[in-house]
């Protein structure tokens, strides 16, 4: 079995406003991630990824483009807390 693993994630760049959120739902969504993403005050997206360390690595890969019409300047990882419950979410 792979390991399991949770990562907070900050992406940054033209990330607000060009259905990154909806975006990001619908990969962790088909990786079967758990978790959550939030857009943040400052102009940055926030995500907490939780799952197989496999899936979780896809994912991050995934983060470094984004959706087409994102620009994706920069992806800071950071350990995280395993989200309680299953499923992903887009979080206020």
């Amino acid at each position: 079995m792979t390991d399991q693993i949770a990562v907070r994630v900050r992406i940054a760049g033209r990330v607000q406003g060009v259905g990154f959120r909806a975006w990001t739902l619908s990969r962790a969504t088909e990786l079967d991630l758990s978790g959550w993403v939030r857009n943040e005050a400052d102009g940055t997206v926030l995500a907490l990824l939780a799952g197989p360390e496999d899936r979780v690595a896809r994912m991050l890969d995934a983060l470094q483009e984004g959706p087409a019409s994102a620009r994706v300047a920069a992806v800071e990882t950071m350990p995280g807390e395993r989200p309680e419950g299953s499923g992903f979410r887009i979080s206020r």
